[in-house]
This record gives structure tokens, sequence and C-alpha cells, in this order.
């Protein structure tokens, strides 16, 4: 039997060129802590990108975690989302 309302999870990232030389996991969960980040991202006007598999994959890191090399290009594609987003939102 399969599960109709799946488990949500959230991840939440934080990239500070001038600190840092890759994204860090700032917050990751599952149930109620992910729908508390999400929360969150919203009340703030965080664009929200949904991108199951990869937040399947950021939730195997330890936040505070930098983002390994071999998740780059999926993360890079996150942030062009949200880049994207934030000129949609200034216009």
């Amino acid at each position: 039997m399969t599960d109709k309302h799946p488990v949500r999870q959230a991840a939440a990232l934080k990239y500070d060129t001038a600190k840092q030389h890759a994204p860090v996991l700032t917050a990751s969960g599952r149930g109620l802590t992910a729908e508390a980040i999400i929360k969150r991202a919203e009340d703030n006007g965080v664009p929200i990108q949904q991108d199951p598999a990869l937040v399947g994959l950021l939730g195997e890191l330890k936040v505070n975690d930098a983002i390994p090399a071999d998740l780059y290009e999926a993360v890079a594609e996150v942030f062009a989302f949200i880049y994207k987003a934030d000129r949609q939102a200034g216009e």
C-alpha cells in the first residue's frame, strides 16, 4: 500500500561568495520540520524550488556542511532559478 500523502522534505541553502567556496546547507528536515522551513522561506519572500531528488541528497548532509562537488551542478540550477525569480520580482 502506498502513502497518498508522502512526507514533505525541505532543505535551505546559503551561499556567500565572499566567505564560502561552496553553498552551505543551513536547514534540512522532513515532516513538520520541512513545513517550518518552507513557511519561513515563504514568510521571508525566499523563492522555493521543488526538486525532491536534490532535497533527498541534501538531506544526507549535516547542517553547516558545504555542498559536495558532485552536487554543484544541481545546486547551481537552484541558484539560477532564485536569481531569475529575484529579477522578475524586481521588474
